[in-house]
């Protein structure tokens, strides 16, 4: 079994390095490891859609080559169109295009997974199941339904044997990062790593409709009491980890004009719910949807809202959204010096060199959009102009918000369809100065009062006992200081190359002068061939010849490299 999933890895990774080279990043794949999965048969590919490759450009390249690597990939572009920190503006822009149109498997396996997990034939818990489904994903695919019971109802299944599927494909990602990691950063693409773990863990989630189920949960315990935003009922006797049943919504899109007016519900007051729900998710709890596209935002003929597929949500801790509301107050009061100083307590880490620079691109940003009129400011814009700033000073913010930035975005575009006067900026602020003032009441000063002392008491119980550590390590010998020389890396390998071809060629030397030695040596008749020459010495003689021409290769290869 271990060797079958090896040979399926190896071969899963050379069709990986075929795409690549087809798409002309061979580059990708000869100043890389992945090099020693090219076969001597490989054939370069150079041409696509029947135009030549080069005649698009390196992100168009980067997202077809996605394209065709499955599912999985093109998933894993779509997460990261949404983290401009890590990508070039272009290749943000070329991922956005990705569309995940995966055919939907039948329906008659779909019924069988069912039966499987509820342990029951299908008849006896749906009293109608539609054959065909409404929609279909790289994880699974919705079919409308009606319980026994009478309750209108969407089923969602998983995929048969996508958890093996993915589970191989993100192992293979994270192999293809570590080995094209240098590569990638030539180009501006920086910790891919850890997008890739994130979105392995999110995977995971997401491969597990509990999860999903307790996302809906949580959002229902949080608006229980308010009317007019409306969370489907999860139904959990009939909900596992390959399957979920959910109330079905009887509503209409929310971009959907002429049923609301229809139905007597007012346009302009619907936007401007939907935008009060969405920052409530943030600003108040810190836990929020993040595809609010049209698809998934819903409004019932009562006029109160809905959100649908709960399979990604994000959430933000209060420090952070303390911070992230400071960053949209300081840009509405024109200060870029506070603007700047937000953004960087948003920070995980950032390697800023010059405070003036990024303060100049702020107050740039303002200019270009705080004075802007309703009719003229784009959510969009301004946030893609953030983003721009954050990846050009190798600012790591949380990727919260940058689903935060692309659902306002989403929103503010939705609201402008139905409500032309619509402006996000507007509707922020109340939140923004909430937050910033409740920080300095007296009951937040008092709680971090006691956090700061708890912390500062800790620490003053911990030295002592980290500095006798020290020094009984240091008494018995075992302090070791570790030392990384990341600048000697290249070096060194170069040094390594260098000393295996001078063991080669002493080797070659040694061969044939043992062969030339025993050539003028004095040996029976028996050990010599039919042109006079001892066995022992032709053996040596092909030997050195044969190790000449692998020492000619690895220099050739070295002279190109």
């Amino acid at each position: 079994m271990l060797f079958q999933k090896t040979f399926q890895n190896i071969r899963r990774m050379r069709e990986i390095t075929r795409i690549l080279i087809k798409y002309g990043f061979e580059d990708a794949v000869t100043e890389t490891s992945l090099a020693s999965f090219v076969t001597q048969r490989t054939k370069l590919t150079w041409y696509r859609r029947e135009r030549p490759v080069f005649e698009y450009t390196r992100w168009e390249r980067i997202r077809m080559a996605t394209e065709e690597l499955g599912p999985t990939f093109v998933k894993f572009a779509q997460v990261l169109s949404n983290r401009p920190d890590i990508l070039p503006e272009e290749l943000v822009s070329e991922f956005e295009k990705l569309q995940s149109n995966v055919p939907p498997f039948p329906s008659e396996i779909a019924k069988k997974i069912i039966e499987e997990e509820l342990k029951a034939p299908i008849e006896d818990v749906f009293e109608f199941f539609s054959d065909i489904p409404i929609g279909s994903a790289s994880i699974g695919q919705v079919h409308v339904a009606r319980l026994r019971t009478g309750e209108e109802v969407v089923v969602k299944v998983q995929r048969p044997n996508v958890k093996a599927q993915v589970a191989t494909d993100l192992q293979l990602m994270k192999d293809l990062v570590n080995r094209t990691t240098d590569w990638l950063e030539g180009f501006g693409i920086i910790n891919l790593m850890d997008v890739v773990v994130a979105f392995e863990r999110s995977m995971n989630k997401e491969m597990d409709y509990c999860n999903e189920a307790r996302n809906i949960d949580q959002f229902r315990n949080y608006y229980s009491k308010q009317k007019d935003f409306y969370v489907p009922k999860v139904y959990k006797l009939y909900t596992t980890a390959k399957i979920m049943v959910i109330e079905k919504i009887n509503g209409c899109k929310i971009t959907n004009l002429h049923q609301m007016q229809e139905w007597g519900v007012n346009p302009e007051e619907i936007a401007k719910l939907g935008m009060k729900i969405y920052l409530n998710q943030i600003f108040e709890h810190g836990y929020f949807h993040a595809d609010p596209h049209p698809g998934n935002v819903l409004v019932r003929p009562d006029g109160s809202i809905c959100l649908i597929d709960f399979g990604m949500v994000g959430s933000l801790m209060e420090e952070d959204r303390i911070n992230f509301a400071g960053v949209f107050i300081s840009m509405a009061q024109r200060d870029a010096r506070s603007m700047s100083m937000y953004l960087r307590r948003l920070s995980v880490d950032d390697e800023l060199k010059d405070v003036k620079q990024l303060e100049y691109a702020l107050h740039e940003l303002i200019e270009d959009h705080a004075s802007l009129d309703v009719n003229e400011s784009n959510m969009g814009e301004m946030g893609a102009q953030l983003q721009q700033i954050i990846y050009d000073n190798r600012m790591r913010v949380p990727g919260a918000i940058f689903l935060i930035l692309r659902a306002l975005a989403i929103l503010e575009g939705i609201g402008k369809v139905i409500y032309p006067e619509f402006n996000t900026m507007e509707f922020m602020k109340p939140y923004g100065v909430k937050l910033v003032t409740d920080r300095f009441a007296p009951k937040k000063i008092a709680g971090d009062l006691l956090h700061d002392a708890s912390e500062l008491f800790q620490f003053m119980q911990d030295v002592p006992i980290e500095i006798r550590d020290i020094i009984k390590q240091t008494r018995k010998g075992r302090l070791k200081l570790i030392i990384e020389h990341t600048e000697f890396d290249g070096i060194i390998d170069k040094l390594t190359r260098a000393s295996n071809r001078l063991t080669l060629a002493i080797l070659i030397t040694g061969l044939f002068a043992s062969s030339s030695i025993a050539l003028l040596a004095k040996l029976p008749e028996t050990a010599y061939n039919s042109w006079g020459i001892p066995y022992i010495s032709a053996f040596g003689y092909l030997c050195a010849m044969g190790l000449s021409v692998v020492l000619w290769m690895v220099s050739a290869r070295s002279a190109r490299k």
